[in-house]
């Protein structure tokens, strides 16, 4: 597939191609030089990626229409649906080395492709931009133990905690992911198509549309404080990037640290905050280390009732023998969202996680102080979770050593 040239059309799909799609340009820093991703179903002349909008739900999508639950067609109203924060654009928005699994100008597509929608395309946002208040238990107790104090700015009267939220879908331009994973473009579309069943044949029949819109999760991001702020180095940056972890996240289960690490991090966004910095929480859906829930519940029976019990020389072996391979989030692609941001360096990263340090400072973002999780909030379930992490190299305060290959890759992109 190497050998077929750009942008020749290697199928016949009734109504697609260049006499209806606007061009999409990866990398442009003007947003009409850019184009806008145009993921319809209905007006397929329309089309110029791979996929459609919306992730995962767009097979739910299907299902209503199937059902008669949605009209087929249905065009989304977008009136008053604008950012409630004005986000960029930012110099990294028109370097494509930085941004590859993100539409840039994704949250304001009413505003830059006015025209494009005016002429009758199908343009949908792919990210949100709203306001809201979190009311946790756990920030209910730090005030009760005085760790935190009610400022009516940032943790208001009720002890709940005014945010930022931003709703992300990913949008992937094929080639620099495919940089990013060091496998050639061909690679990469071969094996999306054959292990999703062959659901998106364009993957290897269209090497002229580069654009995919995976049917995956993608991620909240919280934000305490001035968003703008985010961009400035000279601002205090206390941020945390979280894997899903319904299990802990959502309903307290012990047998990990994700909920109090996610919970502490808050904390910390909303104490640095309040003293005049800003805080981030990047939320990303991959659940149980992007394996899955059944997998990860899989495991949980395999250490639990191996001979022995549970131990941390064996935890990643079990997940292994479950799964073939101890984690799949793979955080090349994670920096994105930071440089859609604007953010340069973050003064205080609240993981103990190595992989997403290094993804981050390869990535061009400064990282100062590294916060681990205290041990009192520990379970004491998830001990050897913590264990058999720190054996198997997952936190070292400084990170691990760039490789020469590493070093080369930065300084090829001008990140150094």
């Amino acid at each position: 597939m190497d050998s077929v040239p750009k942008h020749i059309r290697l199928t016949s799909h009734p109504g697609q191609g260049a006499a209806g799609a606007p061009a999409l340009r990866w990398g442009a820093a003007d947003p009409l030089e850019r184009g806008p991703v145009v993921g319809t179903t209905t007006v397929r002349a329309q089309r110029n990626v791979i996929g459609t909008h919306s992730g995962s739900y767009g097979v739910y999508r299907a299902l209503a229409v199937a059902a008669g639950n949605l009209t087929r067609g249905h065009r989304a109203d977008l009136t008053d649906t604008a950012p409630t924060d004005a986000v960029g654009p930012y110099s990294q928005w028109g370097d494509p080395q930085r941004i590859v699994s993100i539409d840039p100008w994704g949250a304001s597509v009413q505003q830059v492709y006015a025209e494009h929608l005016e002429r009758g395309y199908d343009i949908r946002p792919t990210i949100a931009i709203t306001k809201a208040h979190i009311h946790l238990p756990e920030i209910k107790q730090a005030i009760a133990f005085q760790r935190l104090a009610i400022d009516g700015k940032v943790l208001l009267d009720d002890a709940s905690a005014a945010v930022t939220k931003i709703a992300v879908e990913p949008v992937w331009w094929l080639p620099g992911v495919a940089e990013r994973f060091r496998v050639t473009e061909a690679e990469l579309r071969r094996a999306l198509f054959e292990e999703t069943g062959g659901m998106y044949p364009e993957l290897v029949t269209r090497s002229d549309l580069e654009v995919f819109l995976p049917p995956i999760g993608g991620q909240t991001l919280y934000v305490f404080g001035d968003v703008r702020a985010l961009a400035d180095p000279a601002v205090t940056l206390t941020a945390r990037v979280h894997d899903e972890c319904n299990g802990s996240d959502v309903f307290g289960s012990d047998i990990c640290t994700c909920r109090p690490y996610l919970t502490h991090a808050i904390e910390e966004c909303i104490r640095g905050a309040q003293q005049g910095g800003v805080g981030l929480i990047a939320y990303s859906r991959k659940e149980g280390r992007a394996l899955g829930e059944v997998t990860k519940f899989l495991v949980y029976n395999a250490r639990k009732r191996q001979q022995g019990g549970d131990s941390a020389a064996t935890y990643f072996l079990r997940t292994e023998c479950v799964a073939g391979v101890q984690d799949m989030r793979f955080q090349e692609l994670m920096p994105d969202v930071l440089h859609w941001l604007g953010i340069r360096r973050i003064h205080r990263l609240v993981s103990m996680s190595n992989d997403k340090y290094d993804a981050i400072t390869a990535s061009g973002i400064e990282v100062g102080e590294r916060i681990k999780i205290p041990d009192d909030l520990v379970p004491a379930d998830a001990k050897v979770e913590l264990e058999a992490k720190i054996a198997a190299g997952y936190f070292t305060p400084e990170g691990r050593t760039p490789s020469a290959d590493d070093l080369a890759r930065v300084k090829g992109r001008g990140l150094e």
